[in-house]
């Protein structure tokens, strides 16, 4: 290890190094010299959660749907779209017509759906509300509402509750049933081969009878006068709600309760037309990065109720992970926060942030510690190290330096994780990490460069000359296919073109 008791020794030898490469002004790291642009804590000032514009936009999407007249039964549950993305409404948030959100080709969507745990039973359900008979002038409507998955006609010669409720069970995410005879319905009583006008339609989420709001009124026959009508219309809920696995690559940090998180780094939002984890988790996975906090590392899930009736499913997105603490927004208004659940995403690098080489408390540094190993090429000197310097990190006190910390030569370190990484063959991660190419000023920067080594060949190289010189810290990342058991390094530095690290993550993706 080199630390500051052994600077004065450098002294002289790096004094002479700084003639001979032509930079007079240049004081080079070892030495503890000034960054070009002298780094700042991460200004978290206006980053809390913009609640304010999530809550207007709440009030105006219109995600509640149903099967119509003309819809076709036992269609595949649709998967999930987006509806807003910060306050902007999506074709599917605008409209509530489920054929629309089918034809969708601009709109993210997914799928993801988890196993049954186990079968539910009848014994399993509560009824919610009933219908109003079947007398020749009763009348009744079925549910619109959210999360709407799919229906299914059943055999009509009783109201076929049993034969609904399993349609129900055998479905992972439906929660909740509404079973209803729909009359004059051509299809339903000339072309479907069930011929039968009960419908089951299943949901995602649970609904009440303020919500029976589709009283038919379609005109289905091809000839004649008759309106389609809707009678018996009656729901049933699972007494259990599905409770959603983590999504790959994340953990559960608290949940659920019936607040949303009020935290900073806060990245902006989505909302999802069902309650979707693995949904949102894709939604942070692929979030533009933050040009001062980096990539997504937490969302947090949440169902807004309105006057009673389930609206949305929030998904927002943070660049630095939250916990229950700052899960204190449960509301305002008609408005009720519920559902709330907050996943933040591993890490599969132990100590990306260099914050474990601890041998001092102020300034120095060292070719390796327990975590990472810098190596200099033949006549290199230095050439990777690892620093202990608030004024060189992105964040806390760690960083890593590529190229001569003494400016003994021009040579590429590299910088290799001393374990290695425990992926899974055939998988997709991705890289990311922060990185420094301003420490000697624009004009002697301009040959910096990075590359990222997976598994020892380049996956990604980013030149200052290539991408431009900017003081700040930038955000880098690759994606990469894992073989298992892969090795992460980074090489780099042609010093005075300094290079310097921070906060290096490793994330699976999604296939």
């Amino acid at each position: 290890m080199v630390t500051r008791a052994l600077a004065g020794r450098l002294l002289t030898f790096t004094a002479l190094a700084i003639v001979v490469y032509g930079a007079p002004n240049v004081v080079p790291p070892a030495l503890r010299g000034v960054p070009n642009s002298v780094t700042e804590e991460i200004n978290l000032d206006n980053t809390l959660t913009d609640a304010e514009t999530i809550v207007s936009t709440v009030l105006v999407v219109d995600q509640k749907d149903g099967p119509k007249a003309d819809t076709p039964p036992n269609l595949p549950v649709a998967e999930t779209v987006v509806t807003a993305v910060d306050g902007v409404l999506t074709e599917a948030g605008a409209t509530n017509s489920s054929n629309v959100r089918r034809r969708m080709l601009q709109t993210r969507h997914y799928s993801g759906a988890h196993e049954l745990k186990k079968k539910r039973a009848i014994s399993d359900y509560n009824v919610v509300f009933s219908g109003t008979g079947t007398g020749l002038t009763d009348r009744d409507a079925s549910i619109q509402g959210t999360a709407y998955l799919t229906f299914r006609v059943v055999p009509n010669s009783t109201y076929n509750v049993e034969a609904c409720l399993d349609f129900c069970s055998s479905e992972p995410k439906c929660v909740f049933a509404n079973l209803y005879y729909e009359l004059n319905n051509e299809a339903l009583d000339h072309f479907d081969h069930e011929q039968s006008n009960l419908k089951c339609a299943i949901y995602g989420d649970v609904h009440t009878a303020v919500e029976k709001t589709n009283f038919g009124g379609q005109q289905s026959y091809r000839t004649g006068d008759s309106l389609t009508y809707i009678q018996q219309s009656g729901g049933w809920a699972s007494k259990e709600l599905v409770e959603p696995d983590a999504p790959e690559g994340y953990e559960l940090v608290f949940g659920p309760t019936n607040g949303a998180n009020n935290a900073p780094g806060y990245m902006g939002f989505a909302f999802l037309d069902k309650y979707d984890v693995d949904a949102c988790a894709r939604e942070c996975n692929y979030r533009g990065a933050d040009g001062r906090g980096g990539a997504c590392q937490y969302f947090n899930i949440w169902r807004a109720v309105v006057a009673g009736v389930p609206t949305t499913y929030s998904c927002s997105m943070y660049y630095i992970p939250a916990d229950a603490s700052t899960a204190v927004n449960y509301g305002q208004g008609d408005l009720q926060v519920t559902f709330s659940r907050g996943y933040k995403r591993k890490n599969y690098i132990t100590d990306g942030g260099f914050e474990g080489y601890t041998e001092c408390s102020d300034f120095c540094f060292t070719e390796s510690y327990a975590s990472w190993i810098g190596t200099s090429p033949a006549g290199g000197y230095l050439d990777a190290t690892i620093f202990y310097f608030n004024a060189y990190a992105h964040s806390g006190h760690g960083s890593a330096l590529l190229g001569s910390a003494t400016f003994a030569d021009s040579l590429a370190g590299i910088l290799t994780l001393t374990e290695n990484l425990q992926t899974e063959a055939g998988k997709k991660y991705r890289v990311g990490f922060f990185q420094n190419s301003a420490f000697s000023g624009q004009t002697l920067q301009a040959d910096a460069f990075v590359e990222v080594l997976w598994n020892g060949e380049a996956a990604k190289t980013y030149r200052v000359r290539d991408e431009g010189f900017s003081p700040e810290w930038k955000w880098v990342e690759v994606d990469v296919v894992a073989r298992g058991n892969d090795v992460l390094a980074f090489r780099g530095g042609k010093a005075p073109a300094w290079t310097f690290l921070d906060d290096v993550a490793l994330w699976p993706m999604f296939q």
